[in-house]
Formats: C-alpha cells, sequence, structure tokens
C-alpha cells in the first residue's frame, strides 16, 4: 500500500497558517479562508486531511470550532482527522458525529492516560495518538512544555488501547524545510506494533521517496504542510512519487 499523504491544514485565528517549531509568534497566514484551502487539496487528489486546531491546542478546548465545521461540510467525501484541544470523551465524542473520521489526542496521552486509553477502547481505529517530541521527549500544552517521558516509552503504552496509529513530529523539523527525522521516525515504527505517520521537515520530493522506501516497516504515512504551501513539493508529483514506490515497500517487507 501506498504511502499516505496528509496535507495540513493548521488553523489560528480561523485561518490557516504555518508555525516554525511549534512558535505561535512565528506563524505565516496562508489563507483566511480554510474550507477553500480543503477543496484545493481535495481536489488535487489527496485522500486524507490533517486538520490541527492549533488556539485549541494552547487552550485546552476547541477554539476554531467553525473553520473545522467549514472543512467537514466542504469536503464531505475526504475524511478528516483532527487535533487540538480535545481533551475530553465529550469532545471526542462530539466532533466524530460532526464528521470527523479521527481524532488526535496529544497533550491528553500522557497528561490523562486515563481518558486518552479511554477515548480510544470507546472509539477503536478512530483515535490517533499524537506524539510531538524534542530530543526524543513528548512535548505538551502546544508544544510549550517538554516533558521526561520517552516518546517510545508513551506510544508503547497504546498499543492494545484500539489507537488507530501515532503521528509523530519531531519538534526541532516542523515547519523549517530541514528534512523529516527518519532515523526517529523509523525507531519509532520499530519499537511499536502500531502504525507511525510522520510529521515535521518535510522539504522536497526525496523526503517523501525515503519514507516510502521503508514504509513497510510500520510508516503508514507523512504529513505535509509548509512546503505544499510554498510550492517547493507538487501535489501531483508527490502522489504519483508515492504510488510508484509502493511496489518496492512491498517488495523491501517481503525480502
Amino acid at each position: 500500500m501506498a504511502l499516505t499523504l496528509y496535507p495540513a491544514i493548521d488553523l489560528k485565528g480561523g485561518q490557516v497558517v504555518r508555525l516554525k517549531r511549534g512558535d505561535m509568534n512565528q506563524a505565516t497566514v496562508y489563507s483566511a479562508e480554510p474550507a477553500a484551502q480543503a477543496r484545493k487539496f481535495a481536489a488535487a487528489g489527496f485522500g486524507w486531511l490533517h486538520v490541527v486546531d492549533l488556539d485549541g491546542a494552547f487552550a485546552g478546548r476547541p477554539a476554531n470550532a467553525a473553520a473545522v465545521q467549514s472543512i467537514l461540510a466542504a469536503v464531505q467525501g475526504v475524511p478528516v482527522q483532527l487535533g487540538g484541544g480535545i481533551r475530553s470523551m465529550a469532545t471526542v465524542e462530539a466532533w466524530l458525529d460532526h464528521g470527523v473520521r479521527r481524532v488526535i489526542l496529544g497533550s491528553a496521552a500522557l497528561k490523562d492516560p486515563e481518558f486518552a486509553l479511554a477515548a480510544c477502547r470507546a472509539f477503536p481505529g478512530r483515535v490517533a495518538v499524537g506524539i510531538d517530541a524534542r530530543g526524543g521527549m513528548v512535548a505538551t500544552e502546544g508544544w510549550a512544555d517538554i516533558s521526561t517521558m520517552p516518546a517510545q516509552e508513551l506510544a508503547r503504552r497504546f498499543e492494545d488501547a484500539g489507537a488507530s496509529a501515532i503521528i509523530y513530529t519531531d519538534i526541532d523539523r516542523d515547519g523549517m524545510l530541514g528534512g523529516v527525522n527518519l532515523e526517529q521516525t523509523l525507531a519509532l515504527a520499530r519499537a511499536v506494533r502500531l502504525p507511525v505517520i510522520a510529521s515535521g521537515g518535510v522539504a522536497s520530493l526525496d523526503d517523501l521517496a525515503a519514507l516510502a522506501a521503508v514504509a513497510a516497516e510500520g510508516i503508514e504515512g507523512v504529513i505535509i504542510g509548509r512546503a505544499l504551501y510554498d510550492g517547493r513539493v507538487d501535489p501531483a508529483k508527490a502522489l504519483a512519487l508515492v504510488e510508484s514506490l509502493a511496489p518496492m515497500a512491498a517488495g523491501t517487507a517481503a525480502g
């Protein structure tokens, strides 16, 4: 199966932005109309959308609900995974009821593991665990706090809970166009039985090729943000590339 490409729509103040290393003071606005951006990605052929409520991640509760709902209404045939500010079962249920295919639990996975595990069990396959790390240690509260919990240790806690995937973000790479941290992403994929989605640093088709080549080792997909908005990665070429490399990944697994 081909590596899944997840174009990112990060929301701040109702607008589509990209941050550098998770710094809310370093936000570049790319669109004032999230729904229009979602339609562009859908029209380009992407099979999923990755949406993050950045304000919600800091506030601990949904803060860009209207923008998220506009995206859901605009691309009803394209599955959406949503993170940011989802800290209660009621919020999980509400977003799933509104049409979100998969919710992402980030800070809650570390700070409120009972809730996070319960959500995974209550909605098997519809909850992903977002692990954002700096130097291999988990960061929370919109990346403002760095914990002493190793990323791999946190991921293992969710292996048998019904989580759909681990979304692994290298904070130091995010929004910097410096290339994916393939070594740490692959190490995490090899350490857990859950599929891993890479995030942070995609700058070129070469990054996608490198991930696609090892996809059979547990890397299910990759989130692409600034490289798409800046035109460094062409959607058609990216989708064609991962499709062409899918048999190669399968052959690697067989070998």
